[in-house]
Formats: structure tokens, C-alpha cells, sequence
């Protein structure tokens, strides 16, 4: 567990028996292409019929045209020297992070126009292209920007420009994600790269390139500016995709300089053990990884490198074999953790959005070099419960983690001011094209990989196809060509996951067909007309699915994870997580005639009986997705370790003199905690505080006669944690912290010295890290009297 986020550096700032798969979910893709070439058809040819997914582009759309350009731009023209025409939006815009959203927002807008012919989205970007263009040439230097700094000992953020003439001249500091005092340059950079390229490609735009081929140029001085060393330690700093932009800029413009750099940006230390098909990814920060390999697999498309192919395709079977949840997210906190380990790391802060939303990038690109069914059995999963998931369509919020820890809530971003995160960016843009990578068309084939309710234009063969289903709620989904202008042989394959287990059924115009069964799909070959209609029926049945690396399991039907319902997110939850109960506890579930994909378990759940509802439309309800699971006898042994831990914590609560519950701003009052460098955290349900190198924290408790103990407690998992605990600046231990606990919250006893408390109504406590360590997280702090007391 890593207690601190680039989110939390925001707040720093101030202050059923199991189905046998045919081939698993997250099976690795290892055989010889045997379909043809393929690509997907353009998002302008589809649109969206009535479902979550054209409401999420619904609300995304209503969300995308309610932002203004002008607050957006803003330190754009600031920085440049013009006047802002609107003020400054706030959340991470108002931070050294500002103009990230710019980036994200014109992608969306580009999508958009593609996803719903909307021209007033065209409007708008090519709007903000000429803003741009007018502060790139006031500046003169080709660099255009809204990225701030905090310059050391000052709190004023200004214009984040100013740290590249610095790193030019080798004067680098980074902390991983603060290079010189702003805050992930280069990712805001790519940001703002990508959606120039976006807005280019999608009409055509000439000033779109210019501007990008200046701030190309000024970012090719930075680096050439720098030998290796010095550019890997740049590199150490969060950059996005800005491979990936360099790498598309060469192939749109076919000049080499800028592949040169593409290449250049390459971070060794975690992309040659990926090369070498190394899985080294524990404590790396995820998101800042995936789009690496999303460029390096640009890369291979342009050069044909095996180092790119490997490394980007070794990564993507690594992290969604070893390191991903049920609903298709990956890393708690942010981070990696070692593979296998899903039931050690299930919080309320795991699968960041932005990491899904760029896996299912590096997915699409996978499937591009070669088709194949599991793929994109990977890309439905997370596709489903994640990323419909992240937008809520009451308020149009999108959420930054999607918690896996029973009983936990979604936490959504307010539509407006105090969001901008970069969550919210990247769900600006999965929200604008959920008709992408339905359809797929190649030599003589036409092939559906998402049963997703649409219309599309088939220009090949002079075709529209309509698709309608209700799946995944409802079993069958059916294809049919509206029109044919250009009839004759050729195939269609549809996509057979692999939970499905050879179970599926094809009919054409109702009777049943051969069909050929190829790399996970269904293919009917066959000469087609007009009016013919292509359906495929799945059986949607319950089964679990043990967590990577064993441990609890995840209910599912067809493509949906299955949630127990907790409850209201408003209401607080303090029941017992959930387990469920027996040799077949599948068997206790039916169906509730009712409800859309709903079931009651009754007699298998404890503490009482559930309701499994899909996870992704429990926007504003408390769930649970992973269960232990116990035969009977397991069970009575279970509630023997519980009620003996109940028994403790009576214990310890009968014998508590004051305690002092971190992160909350009361309790911390009350026991006049003072801190440095130290920042709240919330972890599985617990709020802590740390504190980083050169920091401390500091607060009083309560005493009374008689020999007392302090009492901190941690998590179990955190390792590489040195500190000193003082009283009253007598130092009472010296702590390490080194990861021997997985799983669980560890309480530690510090006895203290009679004559330190002897006479005393109260104790000044005081944690300090040692020198580049942290202290903590400390998730609470008792003093307790003796045992016996």
C-alpha cells in the first residue's frame, strides 16, 4: 500500500458451481494469427441505439458542452502574456497540473462529433486550435502551455515554462511526479499533443499540426539538450504517452526527427524488464506505466522493433493474468502490488480509471496485430463494469477509483469547478465513443466484438447493419443488414467468450447454421442479401471466479460482475463483510422476476442473505464483489477467530485512556496535532496520516496513574517505513516497518517508562521519519493502561 496519490498530492497543496472456461477471461494470446487483417470501422459510422451506453454518451455529451473553452484556456493566455477571457476553473486546473483537462477536453470533442454528428463539438475545438495558436506566437518560442510551478519556498504558482531552460542546462530535480516544482510536466504536455493530433486527423485541421509541430520542436530542444543519463532521470517523471505523440507525428508527417525522439523517450528501468519479459511491476505507480507500452506498440507499428511488440504485449497478458480485479481494473492506491496478490489489495482505492481506459487502448492495438477472441473478452469485461461504471448518469460525476473493498462507496467528482482530475479527463473521452470497437471489417469479413445496440454504415460493401440486443442482460443479439448494395460471399464472425464455453447458438433468419469456429469466434460464411438477419444467443449463467492467486471469488453472469447490495452509499456501513456459505452456494441464487439481472441468495450469504445486483449500476450504493468462501464446518471455525478478535477489541477498548483517530479534523483538534510534511490518508475503510522526510507529527494524549502503553496502528503491508516514536521528547522506539503482516491492519505496543507519565495529566507524542523514510501511515494512536488495569 502507497499512502499518497497524485490525488492526495491535490490536498497536500493545502494542507452456480464455477463454469469451466473454454479459454480464460485473461488467457495469454499466444497462437498465429488465423483471421485476416482487421480494423474497426470508423466512429462516424456508427451510432448508438437506446442503452447505458448511449445514455453515459448522453450525459457525457450534456457534461462536455456545459464546460467553457475560455476558463479552460485561461493560463494559456495568462502565461503567454494576453488576457485570460474567463476565470481559472478550480480542482487540479488551479494547480501546477493546469491545462491536462485542455488536452482531454479536445479528444472528447473530437469523439464526440464522430459519435454524434454534434458540429457545434467540431465548433468548439477548432476554436480553442486558434486560441492556442495565438498564444504560442505571443510567446514566440514554440511552447505553448497552462502548466504551473511552485517555485521552493514559495506558494504562488506561475508559469510552469520556466523549468525546461532549467533542465536544459542539467539542473533536474524529480520526485517521481514534481520535476522543478511542476507537478507531471510532460503528462500535461502529452495530454495537449494528442488532442492537437486528435483534432488534425478528424478534419483535417492545418493549424492544429502547425501548432503542434512548433511545441514538437521546443520539446526536441529540451532533449536534445540532454545526454542519456540526464534523459532518463527526466524520464523518471510521469510523461504520459508522449512517446506514443511523437511516435504518430512522425507518421503523419514521414519526418524522421521526430521518430528519433519518440525513441529517445524510453524509460530503461521499466521497459527493459518488460522487453525481457520481466514481470518487476510491484511499486510502480500504474497509470504511468500503460501508456508507455501504448506508445511502444506505436512504435512497432512504425519500425517493426520486437523489443516494442514484446515488451507491449508481455505487459498487457502480465496485468490482466496477474494483476487485475474482476471488473477488469487494476492497482490499489495507484499502484502495482506483486501479481497474484488481488485478495491481499481489495480497498476503497483501487482500479483508477485512467488505467482501464488506456489498458483498453493498448488492447485495441493488440487485437489490431492479431485478432483474437480473448482479447477482447478482456476489453468487454472492463468495458462493462468499469468503465460504465466511472460516469454517473444522475449527476454526470465521473469517479477517479472504483473501490473493491466490501461495503465501500463510489466517490463521483462533482460536475463543474473542483474536479479536473485526470480521471475526469480520460472519462471525458471513454464517454464520447462507447460505439468504438463494436464492429470490425477486414478481407471479406465483418466481424461484431461488442454486442452493444447500434446502427452502422459499412462502406465496403455499400451496407447498414443494424444491431439489436439486450445483452448483457438478455441472452440472444442479433445482426441484420438493412441494406446490401454490394451482395455476395463473404463472412461474419461474432465473437464467442470464453465463458461461454462452446454453448452458444447462430441462426440466420431464424434456422439454424454451420458456422466455422476460428480464434474465439463463430464465422458464417455464406452469400448475403438484404433483409438477412445474423443472431447469436449466449448462455448468460451464474459462476464464480476465485480471485488471481486464489483466495475470495466474484459472482458473474455472461460478461457482468455481480454485486451484493449493501445498502445507500449515504448510510454509513458498518456490518460485517460479507461470506457466502456452503458446497454449491450457487444453487441458493434465483432470479428476481422483476429485476433486470437480479438474484436473491438466500441461506448461503452471512451474516443474512443477499441481493446481487450488477455492480456497474450501483452508482450510488455500497457494495460488495469478493467473498470469502466456507463450507460449513470452515464457517463455525471462522466465527470462533471472529468472535475471539471481537473479544480483543473489547479488551483494548475497555482499557483505552484516549485515543486519537487521524484524517479527522475534529479528533485532530481535540489533541492539538501539529504536523510537517504529513498528509491524510484513507485506507480500506480507515483514515491515517504520514508524514514524509523531514516532517513530523506531533499530539497530545491523555493519562493516567499506573504503567500505559502506546498503542499505533498500521498496515500490515507497508514496508521500507523507518522512524523514531518520541514522548515528551524522550524517545520510546525506534520502528521499521517491514511488510511481514499481508492482508491486514497490525496494532503495535509501546510500553512507556513509569517515570516518563508518573505526575502527568497528559503526553506529548511525536513521530518522526528518519532521513528519506516515512513514518507511517499511523491509522490510529491509543494510550492504553496495562494489561490487568
Amino acid at each position: 500500500m502507497t499512502p499518497i496519490t497524485r490525488r492526495s498530492l491535490l490536498h497536500s497543496g493545502t494542507a452456480l458451481a464455477a463454469a469451466t472456461f473454454a479459454r480464460p477471461l485473461h488467457a495469454a494470446v499466444d497462437r498465429p494469427a488465423v483471421l485476416p487483417a482487421l480494423k474497426p470501422l470508423p466512429l462516424a459510422a456508427v451510432r448508438l441505439k437506446p442503452s447505458d451506453f448511449a445514455t453515459a454518451v448522453t450525459v457525457n455529451h450534456r457534461y462536455l458542452l456545459g464546460l467553457s473553452a475560455d476558463r479552460l484556456l485561461h493560463n494559456f493566455r495568462k502565461y503567454a502574456g494576453l488576457a485570460p477571457k474567463a476565470e481559472i476553473y478550480g480542482g487540479w486546473e488551479s494547480d501546477s497540473l493546469a491545462g491536462h483537462t485542455l488536452g482531454h477536453y479536445l479528444t472528447a470533442l473530437v469523439l464526440m462529433n464522430a459519435q454524434t454528428g454534434d458540429a457545434e463539438c467540431r465548433r468548439r475545438a477548432d476554436y480553442i486550435v486558434t486560441e492556442l495558436a495565438e498564444a504560442q506566437a505571443k510567446r514566440g518560442t514554440g511552447y505553448v502551455g497552462a502548466l504551473g510551478r511552485k517555485r521552493k519556498g514559495e506558494s504562488a504558482i506561475v508559469d510552469g515554462e520556466e523549468i525546461f531552460p532549467e533542465i536544459m542546462k542539467g539542473e533536474i530535480k524529480s520526485g517521481g511526479f514534481d520535476l522543478n516544482g511542476s507537478w507531471s510536466p510532460l503528462y500535461t504536455v502529452h495530454k495537449l499533443f494528442a488532442g492537437l493530433l486528435d483534432v488534425h486527423e478528424a478534419w483535417g485541421n492545418a493549424q492544429a499540426l502547425t501548432v503542434l509541430i512548433g511545441l514538437a520542436t521546443y520539446f526536441e530542444r529540451v532533449f536534445a539538450a540532454l545526454d542519456d543519463a540526464q534523459m532518463q532521470e527526466v524520464l523518471g517523471c510521469e510523461y504520459g504517452g508522449l512517446n506514443e505523440s511523437y511516435a504518430e507525428l512522425y507518421a503523419r508527417t514521414k519526418d524522421a526527427r521526430w521518430l528519433k525522439v519518440a525513441q529517445r523517450i524510453y524509460d530503461r528501468r521499466v521497459l527493459d524488464p518488460l522487453a525481457a519479459r520481466e514481470d518487476k511491476l510491484a511499486g510502480f505507480h500504474a497509470n504511468t506505466q500503460v501508456p508507455k507500452l501504448v506508445g511502444l506498440a506505436r512504435l512497432y507499428d512504425l519500425t517493426g522493433d520486437e523489443r516494442y511488440r514484446t515488451a507491449a504485449r508481455f505487459f498487457w497478458e502480465t496485468v490482466t493474468q496477474h494483476h487485475s480485479y474482476a471488473i477488469g481494473g487494476n492497482a490499489d492506491r495507484e499502484y502495482f502490488f506483486g501479481p497474484d496478490r488481488i485478495a491481499g489489495a481489495l480497498s476503497e482505492a483501487t482500479c483508477e480509471h485512467c488505467n482501464t481506459y488506456n489498458m483498453l487502448k493498448l488492447t485495441r492495438q493488440l487485437f489490431a496485430w492479431e485478432p483474437n477472441g480473448a482479447l477482447f473478452d478482456y476489453y468487454e469485461r472492463a468495458h462493462v463494469n468499469h468503465t460504465l461504471s466511472q460516469l454517473n448518469p444522475r449527476n454526470a460525476g465521473f469517479s477517479y477509483f472504483t473501490p473493491m473493498l466490501s461495503g465501500a462507496a463510489r466517490e463521483y467528482a462533482p460536475a463543474g469547478e473542483e474536479g479536473f482530475v485526470c480521471c475526469g479527463g480520460s472519462g471525458m473521452e471513454a464517454h464520447a465513443k462507447h460505439g468504438d470497437s463494436i464492429f470490425w471489417e477486414g478481407d471479406r469479413m465483418l466481424m461484431v466484438n461488442l454486442y452493444i445496440p447500434a446502427d452502422a454504415t459499412w462502406v465496403a460493401r455499400r451496407a447498414t447493419v443494424a444491431l439489436d440486443t439486450g445483452y448483457p442482460h438478455d441472452p440472444e443479439a442479433r445482426l441484420t443488414f438493412a441494406t446490401l448494395g454490394k451482395g455476395g460471399r463473404f463472412r461474419v464472425a461474432l465473437r464467442v467468450p470464453g465463458w461461454a464455453a462452446g454453448k452458444e447458438a447462430v441462426t440466420v433468419n431464424g434456422q439454424a447454421v454451420p458456422v466455422s469456429h476460428t480464434a474465439g469466434y463463430a464465422i458464417v460464411e455464406r452469400r448475403w442479401k438484404a433483409g438477412d438477419t445474423v443472431a447469436i444467443t449466449l448462455p448468460l449463467e451464474l459462476r464464480t471466479e476465485v480471485a488471481e492467486g486464489g483466495g475470495p471469488v466474484a459472482i458473474l453472469r455472461g460478461p457482468l460482475v455481480m454485486a451484493a447490495d449493501l445498502g445507500p452509499a449515504e448510510d454509513k456501513w458498518t456490518g460485517m463483510e460479507p461470506a457466502l456459505v456452503g458446497d454449491d452456494v450457487l444453487a441458493a441464487f434465483a432470479p428476481v422476476a422483476t429485476k433486470v439481472s437480479t438474484f436473491t441468495a438466500r441461506g448461503v450469504g452471512r451474516p443474512g442473505d443477499l441481493t446481487f445486483v450488477p455492480f456497474y449500476r450501483q452508482f450510488d450504493r455500497r457494495s460488495a464483489v469478493y467473498f470469502r468462501r466456507f463450507t460449513q464446518d470452515q464457517w463455525q471455525q471462522e466465527e470462533v477467530a471472529f468472535k475471539a478478535e471481537l473479544a480483543r477489541q473489547q479488551d483494548v477498548a475497555a482499557r483505552s485512556i484516549d485515543i486519537l483517530y487521524f484524517g479527522e479534523m475534529q479528533p485532530e483538534r481535540d489533541h492539538n496535532l501539529e504536523s510537517e510534511q504529513s498528509w491524510p490518508v484513507s485506507y480500506r475503510g480507515r483514515n491515517g496520516r504520514d508524514v514524509r522526510s523531514g516532517g513530523y507529527m506531533a499530539f497530545t494524549l491523555k493519562t493516567r496513574p499506573g504503567p500505559l502503553i502506546l498503542q499505533a496502528t498500521y498496515w500490515g503491508e507497508d514496508k521500507n517505513r523507518d522512524f523514531d516514536i518520541l514522548v515528551d521528547d524522550v524517545k520510546v522506539a525506534g520502528e521499521q516497518l517491514t511488510g511481514k503482516a499481508p492482508g491486514k491492519f497490525i496494532d503495535v505496543d509501546y510500553p512507556l517508562p513509569p517515570a516518563l507519565t508518573r505526575g502527568k495529566a497528559s503526553v506529548r507524542v511525536r513521530f518522526v521519519p528518519h532521513e528519506g523514510r516515512t513514518a507511517g501511515p499511523v491509522f490510529g494512536a491509543r494510550l492504553l493502561a496495562g494489561a490487568g488495569k
